[in-house]
């Protein structure tokens, strides 16, 4: 095997010689595009330094001294690593092979500056999911420092990031090894990503963000890029957003990087030229054509010539239709889009409605709202679910992506639009407007509607895609909010319902405090009103099990209620105040819960319904776990091979004690939301943090949580599952569930058929993937 390749002569077929940055960029240079010429430091290589140095017992001689319980530990041999890489030489042949092909490098390509990157071998890394794992090096000059950014590179094998991944992934890290890209550096003007389709919409535009000076501004999140928008069918532009662009980062005088402001007359400059932006859509183009799938590209430009610097599939393509609403994915007409929205916000649930402006000032005031109208309110609550099951629209004030508006919105099918900060006060009462669900604008008047796709209701899932549904190996099941969706919702191809909220039987069956109701002596109508809807849903869906969640009332909800102030005292956080079980053990709230699990009993005997199982909410400790258990055993609710007790993991602790919960329990269910909130210390409701980015379950703590959830409960012999929207939301945050091994995801209606053949894709993916690989051990 060579120690060096060129570029030039390197192609997808020598992925685990050379990585998959490498070889795409190989096969790209055989079809004649622009790319950087360059060479590359071959895993060959990577073996030959490490066998030829003290490193060969370095290494496994630090990782010995790992223990998984000591995370100090890990740390430390990472250290002690990195730093044996910086010590050792290179081996006399090893050094003087990279060396000649550097200098013929740079005198065959007249270079004065290289980019050292990172390229990881696809059967080592590629199940690894995590972008910018290793290390790359910008404007590097001499062969000295090429030797030592090569190094680096190789020893970011090592960061402490990688070494805790690959021991709870079961990777042999002498096993693992990495190929170094060496190119002749572009002095970058511009530089920027395209995708040759909506990664989005799925829509057949070309999305193409540019900005001055050296891509890694873009990358980090430091400036706001110009975005353009290009017809996939004529490669015309047809939308233009120029930025304003301050400072940007150019390569420093003697190598290296430097940040510089931008001149005055530049900052509100197109920075791609029309010219340029037609070359740059042409190029991406034939790289679509080549790979014959969707593609997200990175480009740069000097001052004469595009370049292509990495190519790679786009994997969040979301499919067209939305299956189970009552609103396909549409935008507003031309002239609806063209004009300013009353109010901008986040697009929370996908679709377009129109209809006239109801404005509420709480619970109090639902009764106003008629079937078909937009309800438009600071925030809403939970007592409001009624009212929004009526509303073909819901605009809010306040609130995230993960607040109650936008996950009962979701689960509702209906348009929602949440965080505008002024809704209630800019849209008039009685005003007819048209929501926008999915780019977040309210606009004056009823417009008419494109629809992206035609609509497909769940009855119409089945016949559409639901008996054609794929089979998937991960349980599919579905949310159900208010039991009047349940006749609609089990024509689905789902297993059964993976989380039904009790507190949506309350507000919309009950619709009073359970413990004024006890005071007035109506406990029998209590567990009748609860006991109705549950088993609406139980028979819907007989014989597929169907999860209750009992009840997950936060103090602030619970007294908006009617009759609730009494009951419910004044918290200054109610997300972690007194909430789920530590409600169900507390002497004020006990009666209540009784009644939530005669109701549950009630609907598995009296009425027969088997499938009927419970999940408790925001577990916090195994010794109120122990006590609701006994309580529930009191009440004719004993775990059994037809009766099984569900935990929602949304508190670290069970996920930090998942062996321990597991004496306790039959599963889990993961509360992403939740989970995330604790996990990163994000309110979740918090309207400023989710504009910055800080909420967001694919974060790398909250997967760590979630890969710690799955080992321990699979240990223990118990399932995980997941009931948040991030799996149909975040394509790669489904595949990360897959690979780590999920047994069961549960998601809203409307996305149950598209997340369906997404996993399944995922899972002959993975499957196609384990087989080469097995192939490849048994040559």
């Amino acid at each position: 095997m060579p120690l060096i390749m060129d570029l030039s002569h390197v192609s997808d077929a020598d992925l685990a010689l050379v990585g998959g940055k490498a070889g795409k960029l190989g096969e790209l240079v055989r079809q004649g595009l622009p790319v950087p010429p360059g060479f590359v430091v071959t895993t060959d290589a990577y073996r030959a330094f490490v066998q030829g140095t003290s490193l060969q017992q370095e290494i496994p001689d630090h990782l010995a001294r790992v223990d998984p319980a000591r995370p100090e530990s890990t740390e430390t041999a990472s250290k002690a690593i990195r730093e044996a890489f910086d010590r050792a030489e290179f081996p006399p042949e090893l050094r003087a092979e990279i060396t000649k092909s550097y200098e013929q490098f740079v005198n065959r390509h007249h270079v004065r500056f290289s980019a050292v990157r990172s390229s990881a071998t696809a059967e080592d890394l590629e199940s690894a999911s995590f972008a910018g794992l290793q290390d790359t090096y910008l404007n590097v000059a001499g062969v000295e420092a090429i030797l030592a950014a090569i190094k680096r590179c190789w020893s970011s094998l090592f960061t402490t990031r990688v070494l805790v991944y690959r021991v709870r992934k079961g990777f042999n890290h002498l096993e693992v090894h990495l190929a170094v890209l060496v190119q002749k550096m572009v002095d970058s003007v511009v530089s920027g990503i395209l995708f040759t389709r909506d990664p989005n919409t799925g829509e057949n535009h070309m999305i193409v963000e540019a900005g001055w000076g050296l891509g890694e501004a873009i990358v980090g999140g430091e400036v706001t890029p110009d975005h353009y928008v290009v017809d996939g069918v004529t490669l015309k532009v047809v939308h233009k957003q120029i930025s304003d662009q301050r400072v940007r980062i150019v390569r420093a005088e003697g190598g290296g990087n430097r940040r510089e402001d931008v001149p005055a007359d530049a900052q509100r400059a197109q920075k791609l030229s029309d010219h340029r932006l037609s070359r740059l859509v042409s190029l991406a183009r034939v790289i679509e054509s080549h790979y014959r799938r969707p593609m997200d590209i990175e480009w740069c430009a000097d001052e004469e010539s595009l370049y292509i610097v990495q190519a790679r599939p786009v994997t969040t393509i979301p499919t067209s239709t939305a299956p189970g609403s009552a609103h396909p994915p549409a935008s507003p007409s031309t002239d609806a889009a063209d004009e300013a929205p009353l109010v901008r916000g986040f697009g929370a649930s996908p679709g377009v409605a129109g209809g006239v402006a109801r404005i509420l000032r709480g619970a109090e005031e639902m009764d106003r709202i008629q079937a078909g109208e937009i309800l438009v309110t600071t925030m809403t609550t939970p007592d409001m679910v009624p009212a929004m099951s009526r509303a073909s629209g819901i605009v809010t004030d306040e609130g995230g992506m993960t607040c109650h508006a936008a996950i009962v919105s979701r689960e509702l099918g209906v348009p929602c639009v949440v965080g505008t900060r002024e809704a209630t006060k800019k849209i008039p009462e009685g005003s007819e407007v048209t929501v926008d669900g999915k780019t977040g604008a309210v606009f004056r008047g009823l417009r008419a509607v494109k629809p992206t796709a035609t609509p497909v209701s769940p009855a119409a899932a089945t016949s559409h895609g639901g008996e054609g549904a794929p089979i998937t190996a991960t349980k599919i099941y579905v949310n159900v909010g208010v039991p009047e969706k349940a006749e609609e919702y089990a024509r689905l191809p789902v297993s059964g319902v993976g989380l039904l909220r009790i507190e949506f039987i309350f507000t919309a069956h009950v619709r009073e405090h359970p413990l004024a109701l006890i005071k007035k002596g109506k406990r029998d109508e209590l567990v009748r009103r609860l006991a109705d809807g549950i088993g609406k849903v139980c028979r819907a869906f007989h014989p597929r099990p169907v999860i209750i969640r009992t009840s997950d009332f936060k103090t602030n909800e619970y007294r908006g209620m009617p009759g609730g102030e009494e009951f419910e005292p004044v918290e200054e956080n109610p997300m972690i105040g007194w909430r789920g079980c530590s409600r169900y053990i507390s002497p004020v709230y006990k009666p209540a819960f009784l009644c939530e699990l005669e109701a549950i009993h009630k609907v598995r005997t009296e009425m027969g319904m088997k499938n009927a199982m419970v999940m408790l909410p925001f577990v916090r400790n195994t010794w109120e776990l122990e006590e609701i258990v006994e309580m529930m055993r009191a009440a004719g609710l004993k775990r059994s091979r037809d009766f099984q007790l569900y935990l929602m993991a949304e508190v670290p602790s069970t996920v930090l004690l998942a062996r321990e919960f597991s004496k306790h329990c039959d599963g889990f269910s993961i509360g992403s939301n939740d989970l995330t909130q604790l996990v990163l210390g994000a309110d979740r409701d918090s309207e400023t943090l989710g504009r910055m980015g800080y909420f967001d379950e694919r974060d790398p703590a909250v997967t760590t949580a979630i890969r710690l959830l799955i080992e321990g409960a699979h240990d223990a012999g118990r399932t995980v599952g997941i009931c948040g929207q991030g799996p149909s939301v975040y394509p790669e945050f489904a595949e990360f569930l897959v690979r780590e091994g999920i047994d069961s995801i549960s998601l809203n209606a409307d996305t149950v058929v598209s997340t369906i053949r997404t996993i399944a894709s995922l899972e002959q993916r993975l499957k196609l993937q384990g087989l080469r690989t097995a192939g490849r051990r048994d040559s």
